[in-house]
């Protein structure tokens, strides 16, 4: 007989173990492409972004509105955002109504870049022979997933007592 709590504790049968291997997996594969950019992988995700904004502004293009988009707190965006000012792909602003609030904007180099980036994920997929609509599947499977845990961290109670 199988010790079911030795399986369900097993490595492999952790969905938490094989998000966290995947998403390095992912960040591994889009390395190479994303160094001819000359950006890191959390760097990209933030102009990603940014271009959408660019796009279709958004209402309040702020350091807090990307924090709350990419689920990153200002102490890790800071710096990121600082890096990109330097590489000249973006501007921080202050707003004159509330020096706290920082508005973000693309520089004309962070708008060019966005060609050089066009087609990156296509790219990855294609290249390493992953079906599209699978992708699309599974990423729309991840949204539900997200989804649910943000709506269970928001009304679980915390602490030991909570269990």
């Amino acid at each position: 007989m199988t010790d079911l709590p030795t399986v369900s504790l097993a490595l492999d049968n952790q969905l938490c173990f094989k998000l966290y291997a995947a998403s390095r997996a992912v960040t591994r594969a889009y390395k190479p492409m994303l160094d001819q950019l000359g950006l890191t992988y959390p760097q990209y995700v933030v102009m990603l972004v940014l271009w959408e904004w660019h796009d279709t502004p958004a209402l309040q293009p702020t350091v807090k509105a990307l924090g709350e988009r990419l689920m990153l707190d200002s102490g890790t965006l800071t710096p990121l955002l600082k890096r990109l000012e330097q590489l000249e792909l973006v501007t921080r602003r202050r707003s004159a109504r509330d020096e706290r609030e920082v508005h973000l904007s693309l520089s004309e180099a962070g708008v060019q870049l966005r060609d050089r980036a066009h087609g990156l994920k296509t790219r990855l997929l294609c290249d390493r022979g992953i079906d599209l609509n699978q992708a699309d599947a599974l990423r729309d499977g991840l949204d539900q997933l997200l989804a649910q845990l943000k709506d269970l961290s928001s009304q679980a109670p915390t602490g030991p007592a909570a269990h």
